[in-house]
């Protein structure tokens, strides 16, 4: 019977002496990547931070001009059911003297989320254009109050204009988009 005698092999053996030069060569030739994804996440970044807000920009403009719409459409309905007086009051005795001031009490309280200062009205009683926020007149028949409770099935027009206050600071510019949201909405009296 043979005897076998087994052994563990020393580390110095196990090694194989041109193995470590070659490992270190082959690294060498590779190259180290250990801050090759930190450079590319730097150069990627600022792409990124741009689309992303340019992304939250025009969502807010069109956020704008949505609660733009509404006032407009809830300023000229308003403004068309209230020739013989101020709406839900059924009497006469309290006519509109000034209905661009009617017009801009509505928008405000369709829009809160609007600036008033940045607002622009135009009004279109019976053909005749009011600008601004005031068209006053104490008289029924004359000026603009008296336009509005003669202009039965006339149409009324409310013009809305707002800035699109897109304002982000990048890069040293103060707005992406220099634009202004325009609607207008067209009631006929009753």
């Amino acid at each position: 019977m043979q005897l076998t005698i087994h052994a563990a092999a020393s580390p110095e053996v196990a090694q194989d002496p041109c193995s470590e030069p070659r490992q270190i060569r082959v690294l060498r030739c590779a190259g180290n990547e250990d801050g090759s994804s930190l450079i590319e996440f730097a150069l990627c970044l600022p792409p990124l931070f741009i689309l992303l807000t340019s992304f939250v920009a025009l969502g807010l403009a069109f956020m704008n001009y949505g609660h733009l719409n509404n006032a407009a459409d809830s300023a000229a309905t308003q403004l068309s059911l209230s020739r013989a007086g101020v709406p839900n009051t059924g009497t006469t005795s309290s006519p509109i003297y000034d209905p661009c001031a009617f017009v801009v009490t509505q928008v405000e309280a369709a829009a809160p989320t609007l600036k008033p200062a940045s607002l622009t009205f135009s009004t279109v009683i019976n053909g005749t254009t009011y600008s601004g926020t005031s068209c006053s007149s104490t008289s029924l028949t004359t000026g603009a109050s008296g336009v509005l409770s003669n202009a039965f099935t006339k149409p009324v027009t409310v013009t809305l204009t707002y800035p699109c206050e897109t304002t982000a600071k990048i890069y040293g510019t103060n707005s992406l988009f220099n634009c202004t949201l325009n609607t207008s909405m067209t009631e006929v009296v009753q």
